[in-house]
């Protein structure tokens, strides 16, 4: 009887979620459930830090783009509410999706390629903390921080002024 590894079924599972939220982000009608998908993708890769022992990435991963990222996106996106028939029309989407995978598919194997036959080098790399990460974060990299964080906040009021004034010129 085979032997089954534990951590590689999770990986594996984890891995599907990953991929089923990626399909549903790019081919959902509904930017709510492409939302959604997005939301799946990024707990499965948290749950794939995780399982990397990673604790840290995991907590960030859950904090920025879990907490972050996607509650922004779905508050603008329910703020906005889109229509069906507003959407644009995209015939030839799945052809592209096709396409883009065709195009990517040998960078991804040069890259796993380029992955494998590095381990001693990643293996003699220096190890870092996250007393490191925090003490860089905010000494050298806050003000770059702090941008983004108004800029995804004008993002999203941005988003909010002009679905007002849509819905402004719908009612008049």
């Amino acid at each position: 009887m085979p032997e089954f590894n534990l951590e590689l079924i999770i990986f594996s599972i984890l891995t599907l979620f990953m991929l089923g939220g990626a399909f549903t982000m790019i081919s959902a009608k509904q930017t709510l459930y492409s939302a959604f998908g997005f939301l799946v993708s990024m707990l499965a890769l948290a749950g794939e830090f995780a399982l990397l022992n990673s604790k840290f990435l995991a907590i960030a991963q859950v904090m920025v783009s879990v907490g972050a990222i996607v509650v922004l996106s779905l508050l603008t996106i329910l703020t906005i509410n889109t229509k069906v028939e507003n959407l644009p029309k995209e015939p030839y989407k799945y052809l592209w999706i096709a396409f883009s995978l065709l195009i990517v598919s040998p960078f991804t194997l040069l890259l796993y390629k380029v992955l494998t036959t590095l381990p001693a080098h990643f293996a003699q790399a220096q190890t870092i903390t996250t007393k490191l990460v925090g003490k860089t974060l905010f000494s050298g990299w806050v003000l770059p921080f702090e941008i983004v964080s108004i800029l995804l906040l004008v993002a999203m009021l941005g988003a909010i002024i002009i679905a007002k004034e849509k819905l402004k010129g719908e009612n008049s």
